[in-house]
């Protein structure tokens, strides 16, 4: 339904993208995940055609649209970053701005807004200005807004970032509800690896402005299949002990998490007398020892070398 074509986009000399390849089927949920500086919000830019890429190509139904735009326009939401609103407007007001924008004929907006606020959950608050509002509250009027023309697909750029829980659960549940019961088309990046597990089919990892992984969570845990994943902690940290680890026999990487140390060795290699001999040789114990089963977040570590949040 959605593909691009080796998209890129250079800003004068730095590479922001590089030869993007993704797609999206008709009502699937993808993920989008990368480090900051990876290069999601400027790929999101050039499929929403904000943005004209320095080369490549987006295609709709197999259609070019970087020189035809209105037509991804006519099928296009957009949750963007950034709140998008007028806070001198009630939600209401800002809504019915919007629907004109989008063409959304006068004799169905009325109704189309009332659908829109029942979904968000904010239909007894429209009348009130925007300004008064929680995050959560002002992110649940973007998403709204970017319905109110019923798109087939959706663009989500990190829309649950700096909200409240309850906000969060609403519209992880919108987007869900949106994708399984109305057949929309999702395009979601998050700093959350749980939302993106939650709500996607397959998922993209960006860094350094390409994509180093996609798949299926099985594919991508796959991954891993040859390493083990070790998870200690330590009685207290020591950069000499780190570097000692870094130097046993299989261990493929070591970082340091808020729990301890996480290890990533060959599978079956068995290293814990090396790990005990080496904190015993530093002075240091051991304090808890456990051996974890790969997760999506283990796997973007180690193909980026940075947490989802870096």
């Amino acid at each position: 339904m959605l593909e691009t074509v080796k998209l890129s986009k250079t800003f004068k000399e730095k590479k922001a993208v590089e030869e993007i390849e993704l797609y999206l089927h008709a009502g699937e949920s993808v993920g989008l995940l990368g480090p900051n500086g990876a290069g999601k919000s400027t790929t999101i830019s050039m499929i929403s055609s904000l943005m004209k890429p320095t080369s490549g190509d987006v295609k709709l139904d197999g259609k070019s649209i970087i020189k035809n735009p209105s037509e991804i326009r006519k099928v296009l939401g957009v949750v963007p970053q950034e709140i998008a609103l007028y806070e001198e407007l009630s939600a209401y007001e800002n809504l019915k701005f919007f629907g004109k924008i989008y063409h959304v004929a006068k004799e169905v907006l009325e109704n189309r807004i009332q659908e829109v606020l029942e979904m968000v959950g904010l239909k007894d608050r429209q009348k009130e200005l925007v300004k008064t509002f929680s995050g959560g509250m002002k992110r649940r009027v973007n998403i709204a807004a970017a319905l109110l023309h019923k798109p087939k697909i959706l663009i989500l750029d990190e829309p649950t970032v700096g909200i409240d829980p309850q906000s969060r659960n609403h519209i992880l549940e919108t987007v869900r509800k949106l994708n399984e019961m109305h057949g929309t088309t999702i395009l979601y990046t998050s700093h959350y690896m749980k939302e993106v597990e939650q709500l996607c089919n397959r998922v993209y990892i960006m860094d350094h402005g390409r994509v180093v992984a996609s798949g299926t969570k099985t594919e991508l845990l796959s991954i891993l299949s040859t390493e083990d994943t070790i998870q200690i902690q330590l009685s207290k940290k020591s950069d000499s002990l780190l570097n000692t680890i870094k130097a046993i026999e299989h261990v493929r990487r070591v970082d340091e998490t808020t729990q301890g140390i996480r290890i990533i060795s060959k599978k079956g290699s068995n290293i814990l007398s090396d790990l005990v001999h080496a904190a015993e040789k530093e002075g240091i114990q051991i304090i808890h020892f456990q051996m974890e089963v790969p997760s999506l977040e283990d796997v973007f570590l180690h193909l980026t070398g940075k947490t989802l949040r870096d």
